[in-house]
């Protein structure tokens, strides 16, 4: 028994003319793109220089407690009466407390500073995109 093709004697193509379908503008779409990946890589170079910044900022304190340690120790392992040593020895834990404070918030700061800039960086090229998505759709064909 043949079996014949009940589709064979339908022209598609004349079909899908007729159809109207927007088409999608490729060059856009490509142009679009391109720039996410320039946002990206933007948001990305400054999120990496934060780091940077922010390991400077501890190594710079690192540096500067143990220099102050250092003095710290040579000051309270000296000859001198008990009692002034233990005020001193108050006052030096008050200080590094008080330093370490203070570090804490200069790191905090070029974080935030941070996450500042590549949040604008990447929100920039959102709402960009949110205004180039009509523009990809090219009208049917009439």
């Amino acid at each position: 028994m043949a079996t014949t093709n009940p589709f064979a004697t339908i022209d598609f193509t004349k079909y899908m003319a007729d159809l109207k379908v927007p088409m999608i503008d490729v060059d856009k779409v490509v142009a679009a793109q391109q720039k996410n990946f320039e946002a990206v890589a933007a948001a990305n170079k400054a999120a990496a220089d934060g780091v940077q910044a922010m390991f400077q900022l501890q190594a710079a304190a690192a540096q500067q407690n143990a220099e102050k340690l250092t003095a710290a120790l040579q000051e309270l392992t000296a000859v001198g009466a008990p009692e002034a040593k233990a005020a001193r020895h108050a006052d030096l834990t008050r200080e590094g407390y008080e330093r370490s404070v203070a570090n804490l918030q200069e790191l905090n700061a070029a974080l935030t500073k941070t996450n500042n800039e590549v949040f604008e960086l990447l929100n920039k090229r959102m709402v960009e995109g949110f205004g180039e998505v009509q523009g990809l759709v090219k009208p049917a064909k009439k």
